[in-house]
């Protein structure tokens, strides 16, 4: 996000708190701030602890509400499965009693994907721990499971392009798995054009065609758009 961007949120009436919820990392902003803060996450990361751990970092900013962008699947603001890289309880938790603000739950590349939008039809994967993917057409935003379908020999599409995919392939051959991907669902999806985002894009040299780079900070702007009435996006499910 860039430092208009940044700025432009700062001059919102609401201020809302942004928790970008990682397999590796929790990074945090709220409005008027330009910095984020970030905490390690991991296996021993429970939603008890992401509290208790984003109250302490933050206890210095003021904010009014909350979006947290979920490693996971997400049905009507709630968590529908345990996240694969966390630990356990995220499933059935009351993030605004344990806040204490009104809270908002979104899948975490929807977040991202709805930061980097810019109209048509976009189709977002997200290159990071895991794979993360979603859609958006005209304004509506799909968020989208495609991490664990199949892909290549018994192995799904985040064993190849996610972070252990990278490490057990190295960089060469992931590359070109993330070019196959690109093409194989910009094709079956119909989309005009594929957002990357996610820590691991930078690892690409080239882009594949018809593809913009993303930014993770932009999951900060879809994370503060989801609590304005104008461009609030009609996100289904």
């Amino acid at each position: 996000m860039s430092k208009k961007s940044r700025d432009s949120a700062g001059s919102r009436k609401a201020r809302t708190l942004v928790i970008d919820v990682g397999g590796t990392h929790i990074k945090v902003l709220a409005t008027g701030h330009q910095e984020p803060r970030e905490i390690p996450s991991g296996p021993a990361m429970t939603p008890d602890k992401m509290v208790r751990d984003v109250k302490r970092i933050t206890e210095d900013w003021k904010y009014e509400s909350i979006t947290i962008g979920y490693p996971g699947p997400v049905i009507h603001g709630r968590p529908l499965r345990e996240p694969h890289n966390l630990g356990g309880g995220w499933v059935g938790f009351n993030f605004c009693k344990a806040f204490g603000y009104p809270v908002k739950v979104i899948n975490d590349a929807a977040m991202q994907a709805l930061g980097s939008y810019q109209g048509g039809r976009m189709h977002f994967l997200g290159l990071g721990t895991g794979l993360g993917a979603a859609m958006i057409v005209g304004g509506t935003l799909e968020p989208m499971e495609l991490a664990h379908l199949p892909y290549k020999r018994g192995k799904t599409y985040e064993d190849y392009v996610g972070r252990r995919g990278l490490n057990r392939l190295g960089k060469k051959s992931w590359r070109r798995h993330v070019a196959d991907i690109v093409e194989r669902l910009k094709n079956a999806l119909e989309v005009e054009y594929v957002v990357l985002g996610g820590g691991n894009v930078k690892h690409l040299k080239t882009l594949p065609p018809d593809t913009l780079l993303g930014d993770n900070e932009n999951a900060f702007a879809g994370g503060f758009r989801l609590w304005e009435r104008k461009s609030r996006p009609r996100a289904r499910g």
